[in-house]
C-alpha cells in the first residue's frame, strides 16, 4: 500500500534522528499555544452551563445599554478576570463599545478608586461610575435568596444593568409607598418587592401624606395597598389634587373578610369608575387554572396590553384570595375614563361569600363567570389642544384584586396555598411601575434565576475549547505518525 505523501515526509525529514522529532514535538505544542492565545485575543463569550443562562447577558440588556453615549467604567475591586460576574459585565463592553470594565484583584494598586470610594484593601466591591455619577454595590446586592426553598438566587444582571442606566440616566422615576393606611407598605411585608424596584431604573420612598400634606411634586407613581382603615380628609384631598394633576397610581387590594366603610377610599376609587370592593374571595373550578388543585389559588388569565405584552405568553401569576374588581361601565364616558383588561379570572370561576361553606363549587346566590381581576383605567383630565400646542393629560390606574401575590407573607409547600414564589409575580408589577412611570422600554420578560452548580469561567472556556478540537486532531495525527513509523520497522 501506497505510504501517505505528508507521513513520508515527516518520517524521511523529521524523524530521522532525535534533533529533528524534538523540533517536531516543540513545533507542535508551539502551534497548540498558538491556537490558544489566538482563541483568547477573540474575546468569544464564555460557554453557559446554567439551564437559565445566567452568565449569559440577555438581548433585554443589550438593547437597554446598546444606545449609551456616555462612557461608563465598572470597576470590580478584588475581583480576578477568571470571575463569572466579570466575564458576565464584560458582555456589556460588546454591546457598546463605551462601556468598559475592569478587573483589580488588590485595590492598593489603584489608590485613586480607594480614596474616591473608601474601599479598603482586601475588601470587594463593584463600580459603576459614568462623569460624576456613580454607584457602590457589594457582592451581597447581586444575590437575592428564596426563604422557602433556602436557595441563592442570582440577580446580577438585574444588579449592573439598572446600575449602568442609573448612572447614565438624566432623571430617575420617583415611586412613592402610601404609609399609614395599609399592613402592607415598603418597609413592612413588601420588602422583597423594593429589593426588586431598587434592582429596576426607579428611586423608592415612602409618604406620610399627614406629614407632608400632599404628593410630593417629583412622584412619577403613588402605590396604595389593601387599605385597612379609611383615609383620612387630608390624605383624600391631597390624592384627588394629585390625580387631577396627572398622576398615575399602582393600586393593590386584598380581598376583605368584613364589610368596612370606607367612604374617602371608595371616593378616590369612583373617580376612576371603580365601585366599592364586595366581601368575598375568587374560587375555581377550572383545574387549569388553579395551583396545586387549590380553588383559592388562581391563575388568572393575562390580557394583551403595553403592560402584559411581554408577559402575556408565559407562566403568569398566581393569585391567592383575589378579589373582582367591579367597574362602574355605565359612567365611564362621563368620568372620561376608558378600561383596558389585564387579568380575568376564568369563566369557571365564581365568588365566595360565605366563608363557612367549605363546599368546592358555587352555592346559590353566589356570582359564577368571569371577573376582572387585574385592569388599567385611563382618565382624560384635559383633552389635547392641537392650535395651543398643549398634548392631553390624563392620569392612569392599574390596579389589581390581590396584594399577597407580590408580599412577603410565607405560603409554605406545606400549607393550602402550596407554595408561591415571587419570581412568578414580580414581572407584573415591575411592568405596571415601568408603564406608569413613562419608561415602556423596562417593560420585559426578566430572566429566570436560580441556584447554580457550574459555569466555565473565560479562561476555563478557553481550553474547554482547545481540548474539545484542537487536542484530538493532534493526538490523532501523532498516532497516524508513530502507527506508519513502526509499521515500517517491521
Amino acid at each position: 500500500m501506497k505510504e501517505n505523501k505528508i507521513v513520508q515526509s515527516i518520517k524521511k525529514k523529521w524523524l530521522i534522528d532525535g534533533t529533528k522529532t524534538t523540533i517536531l514535538v516543540l513545533l507542535i505544542i508551539a502551534v497548540f499555544i498558538a491556537i490558544n492565545l489566538g482563541m483568547q485575543a477573540l474575546d468569544l463569550t464564555p460557554i453557559d452551563f446554567t439551564q437559565e443562562k445566567l452568565y449569559t447577558l440577555t438581548d433585554e440588556s443589550k438593547d437597554k445599554v446598546k444606545d449609551i453615549d456616555k462612557d461608563v467604567n465598572i470597576y470590580f475591586i478584588g475581583y480576578t478576570d477568571d470571575d463569572s460576574t466579570v466575564d458576565l459585565a464584560k458582555q456589556y463592553g460588546k454591546a457598546n463599545e463605551r462601556i468598559n470594565v475592569e478587573a483589580i484583584e488588590d485595590v492598593s494598586t489603584r489608590p485613586d478608586l480607594s480614596q474616591k470610594y473608601g474601599i479598603e484593601s482586601g475588601t470587594e466591591g463593584i463600580i459603576v461610575e459614568c462623569g460624576e455619577r456613580s454607584k457602590v454595590l457589594t457582592a451581597s446586592d447581586l444575590v437575592t435568596y428564596d426563604t422557602s426553598t433556602y436557595e441563592t438566587i442570582s440577580i446580577a444582571e438585574e444588579k449592573l444593568t439598572s446600575s449602568i442606566l442609573s448612572v447614565t440616566a438624566d432623571e430617575l422615576p420617583k415611586v412613592y409607598f402610601l404609609e399609614g393606611y395599609s399592613d402592607f407598605s415598603l418597609n413592612q411585608n413588601m420588602y422583597m418587592l423594593s429589593i426588586y424596584l431598587g434592582n429596576e431604573v426607579n428611586e423608592t420612598d415612602t409618604l406620610d401624606i399627614l406629614s407632608v400634606g400632599k404628593v410630593p411634586d417629583d412622584c412619577d407613581t403613588l402605590v396604595i395597598t389593601s387599605p385597612s382603615k379609611d383615609f383620612d380628609d387630608v390624605a383624600t384631598n391631597a390624592i384627588l389634587d394629585y390625580i387631577n394633576k396627572g398622576g398615575n397610581i399602582l393600586w393593590m387590594n386584598a380581598a376583605i373578610a368584613t364589610e368596612v366603610d370606607f367612604p374617602n377610599v371608595n371616593k378616590v376609587l369612583e373617580t376612576y369608575g371603580i365601585k366599592p370592593f364586595e366581601v368575598g374571595i375568587i374560587r375555581e373550578t377550572d383545574t387549569s387554572k388553579m395551583v396545586s388543585e387549590q380553588p383559592d389559588l388562581i391563575m388568572p388569565e393575562i390580557q394583551y396590553s403595553d403592560i402584559t405584552k411581554d408577559i402575556y405568553n408565559t407562566t403568569g401569576v398566581i393569585f391567592v384570595n383575589a378579589t373582582k374588581i367591579n367597574v362602574d361601565t355605565d359612567n365611564l364616558d362621563e368620568l372620561n375614563v376608558e378600561e383596558n383588561d389585564l387579568l380575568l379570572a376564568s369563566e369557571g370561576s365564581y365568588f365566595r361569600t360565605d366563608f363557612n361553606n367549605q363546599q368546592n363549587a358555587a352555592a346559590d346566590g353566589e356570582e359564577t363567570g368571569t371577573f376582572v381581576v387585574g385592569a388599567e383605567m385611563v382618565k382624560t383630565i384635559q383633552e389635547a389642544d392641537e392650535e395651543a400646542g398643549e398634548g392631553a393629560v390624563t392620569s392612569k390606574l392599574v390596579i389589581y384584586g390581590e396584594n399577597y401575590f407580590i408580599s412577603d407573607y410565607q405560603l409554605s409547600q406545606n400549607s393550602q396555598y402550596g407554595a408561591i414564589q415571587l419570581a412568578y409575580n414580580k414581572d407584573l408589577v415591575l411592568n405596571s411601575i415601568a408603564y406608569l412611570t413613562d419608561r415602556e422600554e423596562d417593560i420585559t420578560a426578566r430572566k429566570d434565576t436560580g441556584t447554580v452548580t457550574y459555569t466555565a469561567t473565560e479562561q476555563q472556556d478557553t481550553i474547554i475549547r482547545a481540548i474539545i478540537f484542537t487536542v484530538p486532531a493532534l493526538i490523532i495525527i501523532v498516532g497516524i505518525v508513530v502507527w506508519q513509523v513502526r509499521r515500517r520497522k517491521k
